[in-house]
């Protein structure tokens, strides 16, 4: 069983071990590549060995802030830290040989399944690169180096402070970045001023194929293995696609199901959590995360993922779907 541990004693931890070598989850966003790059960074700060586990998901967008990070495959490390990881099923291939050993667990979710030895958990953050940024600062300074990729963790989980996560303190956290010397502008145009035409193309097919329910306020849609290769798109194309279908005006509940192989999809559900809670939906379907932002992976073809998602919805929401 997990011991849940404050910010401070996850400071003791980290200025007290050595030998660091640091996990992020599948399918890795900016909250997890920057979590472990502001820790890999800091962590060298103190003079330890730290490296981050390679892994294979990271898309061109998240890629740079692992230069030079990364582990080689004859490292053997004395410590695992997990960053941003809520679940044992959330772990890489090649980081499940480390599932029974995670010494320190960096998480905000509060699907989190206590799988560490001890875990640092706030749930109430928007971006574990808050809660990061929070302990990081009590092992010394913060640097330009260490505040960019917290800065990239804490922005790009609240949809550059515009979703229904951010705070007060998501907003003191990044002035406190910002001060630090980052390059705001060039961060914020890379990561939320610029799409590609593939990215476009995406879009458009999306916004075809989407159905709506419930008078318009329920919105599903999917983004397939087929529609990725019309267009010639990427994973990077791909990024935080799941916010598109919520920016449609009326609608509270937005599904996007996201085709990972033939038989296997994704499912990312964004809710109003004072109408419906995100989390519980997708506990159905053996997911978590957040009440108005949290996920699920089926072992189910497009139209029957779908289905088995609208069913969640109508379980959770006791009335059928119209």
């Amino acid at each position: 069983m997990s011991a849940s541990i404050s910010i401070q004693a996850a400071a003791d931890f980290l200025r007290d071990h050595d030998g660091y070598l640091i996990l992020t989850h599948l399918r890795p966003d900016g909250d997890t590549v920057g979590c472990a790059a502001g820790l890999c960074r800091a962590l060298r700060q103190l003079g330890k060995t730290a490296y981050i586990l390679p892994n294979h998901q990271a898309s061109s967008l998240f890629t740079p802030y692992f230069q030079g990070l990364l582990a080689g495959d004859d490292f053997v490390p004395d410590t695992v830290v997990s960053v941003d990881i809520a679940a044992r099923g959330l772990f890489p291939d090649n980081a499940r040989e480390y599932l029974t050993r995670v010494d320190l667990a960096i998480d905000h979710h509060p699907s989190q399944e206590f799988f560490a030895a001890r875990t640092c958990l706030d749930a109430e953050r928007a971006a574990c690169g808050e809660l990061m940024y929070d302990i990081l600062r009590l092992l010394g300074p913060i640097t330009a180096d260490i505040a960019t990729p917290l800065y990239v963790a804490v922005s790009t989980d609240c949809g550059c402070f515009v979703y229904g996560n951010t705070t007060a303190a998501t907003h003191r956290v990044a002035a406190h970045l910002i001060d630090c010397g980052i390059p705001l502008a060039q961060l914020n145009k890379r990561h939320f001023r610029t799409k590609s035409i593939r990215r476009l193309r995406l879009e458009s097919a999306i916004i075809a194929g989407m159905q709506l329910y419930d008078q318009g306020t329920i919105a599903v849609a999917a983004l397939t293995l087929d529609m990725m290769a019309a267009v010639g798109a990427d994973e990077r194309d791909a990024e935080d696609i799941a916010a598109l279908v919520g920016q449609l005006e009326g609608v509270s509940t937005s599904v996007t199901i996201r085709e990972l192989a033939p038989g296997r999809c994704k499912i990312s559900l964004r809710t109003d959590p004072d109408d419906l809670n995100a989390s519980t939906v997708c506990a159905l379907m053996g997911g978590g995360g957040h009440a108005a932002a949290s996920g699920a992976t089926l072992d189910l073809p497009v139209e029957e993922t779908r289905a088995a998602v609208l069913d969640a919805i109508h379980q959770v929401k006791g009335s059928a779907l119209t």
